[in-house]
């Protein structure tokens, strides 16, 4: 591979930030969505696979790590994940990329959003904590899909997590105030206010 600094366009000396910035530009240049029906399609997986190499290697030398067998896995996601749409999307994810899988996702336009679109942005809200969004997202991937058994199982698997549920969790979490507790801590108010020569209710 050449050298990974020059094919993000950025000095050695630059910053993790500047570098972040510099491939999302790029990666936002040359993701697959933009070449759908261009006879351009494979030069754009092509250099997008560099980028992602590049990127990697650069992040790895700085942390200490190596990355250069990771370029094998990446060549080949669209084998691993079958015929995914967003395979670059789901290494990412799974390589915990979030921000950078999420700047692709949002960079496809909503009339080219598909099921595993929102199963995407489902998995990334899920690993961030949103569960109401994710299962938003989820519903969404399995009602556009019903037969996608992988779209299914992660829905099922939010809904029916070791607590017993999380929306139930969720929900069940409010503060616990009700009408009746805002009903009576007004009547209690005007009490105190009509001892004082006052009436915050004028009708009681």
């Amino acid at each position: 591979m050449n050298n990974p600094y020059d094919i993000l366009g950025v000095n050695e000396n630059a910053s993790d930030d500047e570098i972040k910035n510099a491939y999302r530009s790029l990666a936002r240049k040359y993701q697959s969505d933009n070449y759908a029906d261009s006879p351009l399609s494979d030069v754009a997986v092509k250099k997008m696979q560099e980028l992602d190499m590049a990127y990697d290697e650069i992040m790895a030398q700085r942390s200490g790590g190596y990355s250069s067998n990771r370029s094998y896995s990446q060549q080949n996601s669209g084998a691993y994940y079958g015929n995914s749409q967003f395979a670059d999307v789901r290494e990412k994810i799974n390589c915990g990329r979030i921000d950078d899988a999420e700047m692709i996702l949002d960079g496809i336009p909503k009339n080219m959003r598909n099921a595993e679109w929102y199963y995407c942005k489902g998995q990334i809200q899920q690993r961030r904590g949103w569960f109401d969004e994710a299962y938003r997202n989820y519903s969404t991937a399995c009602r556009m899909e019903p037969d996608n058994v992988e779209y299914s199982n992660a829905f099922n698997a939010l809904n029916n997590n070791s607590n017993g549920g999380y929306r139930q969790t969720h929900q069940g979490s409010a503060s616990g105030c009700s009408s009746c507790d805002i009903c009576s801590g007004l009547i209690c108010a005007d009490c105190c206010c009509e001892s004082l020569g006052g009436d915050l209710i004028p009708c009681c």
